[in-house]
């Protein structure tokens, strides 16, 4: 299997310019594209497992988002948030001259793809929104907005992979060595030890959420969701405390009606990085 490559583009943000990255699978010449984008603290390889799974029919994109992974951080980081991040993603579409697009988005990940997909004449052709929907439940966005950006330094990786599993228990069960694997992406080196890859101000604009805008944004998002005419797959952790049974029941019965999967033994949010995550996603997408 050959190996990602990683590429880079500009693109603009209200203080300038920035320079985003992104991980490219499979042949470059394939016009059948599969966006995968990641969570809030997370990057882009967390989708190697799905991508490599993929390449032969897709050609993969999965973008690191500004203030992640081997992009750059925004000067400004009030500008964090879903206007930049969509605007970003358009401008990685015409970077990759993407005719029609597929999407994975995991919580953030997906959000961004459940906008961009509601915007008038969207590329987007099918959706996979990852533990994630309109409304996100109040006690689960306060537990995130207390770790983001709280501790970003270890002195060894070790101790940076006990901290990312202390953090990270919706994650689920992993077999042996597979959570160091998926965490080596996450640390960059610093002196002495390793930091966390992301800017900690993508944290500032989340911890000064308040409910009344949390529920300015979820309407915003329903009536997004409810304009959707695109096929939607749901995947669901059964112990999701982000998700509820109720949103996922909601997005089953409106708008594009959702096609709802539950995943056993997990929560917020499922890695998809085996069989029984991995399954209802090809089956969608392939399905086509």
């Amino acid at each position: 299997m050959s190996p990602p490559r990683l590429c880079h583009f500009q693109a603009m943000n209200p203080g300038g310019l920035h320079r985003l990255a992104y991980w490219e699978w499979g042949a470059a010449d394939n016009p059948r594209v599969l966006v995968c984008a990641h969570g809030l603290t997370r990057q882009a390889r967390d989708f190697d497992t799905l991508a490599q799974r993929l390449c032969q029919d897709y050609r993969v994109i999965c973008p690191d988002v500004v203030g992640r992974g081997e992009s750059d951080w925004l000067p400004e980081p009030e500008h964090y948030g879903l206007p930049q991040y969509v605007s970003d993603m358009v401008a990685l579409l015409a970077r990759v001259n993407a005719g029609s697009v597929d999407w994975v988005g995991t919580s953030m990940g997906g959000l961004i793809g459940l906008v961009l997909a509601a915007l008038p004449a969207s590329p987007l052709r099918r959706l996979v929104l990852n533990d994630v929907g309109p409304s996100l439940e109040w006690a689960s966005l306060q537990r995130i907005g207390a770790y983001v950006g709280q501790r970003m330094h270890f002195a060894s990786f070790e101790e940076g992979v006990a901290h990312l599993r202390e953090i990270s228990p919706g994650f689920g069960r992993f077999e042996p060595g597979a959570w160091e694997a998926l965490s080596r992406p996450m640390f960059r080196p610093a002196e002495p030890g390793l930091r966390l890859h992301y800017d900690p101000g993508i944290g500032m604009v989340f911890r000064s959420l308040t409910p009344e805008a949390a529920a300015e944004a979820e309407l915003f998002l329903w009536a997004a969701y409810e304009s959707l005419q695109l096929p939607v797959l749901l995947l669901r952790g059964a112990d999701s405390d982000l998700l509820s049974r109720a949103t996922a029941e909601r997005m089953a019965a409106s708008g594009p009606c959702a096609q709802v999967i539950e995943l056993p033994d997990v929560g917020h949010a499922p890695m998809l990085d085996r069989d029984v995550h991995l399954n209802p996603v090809l089956e969608f997408l392939l399905a086509a």
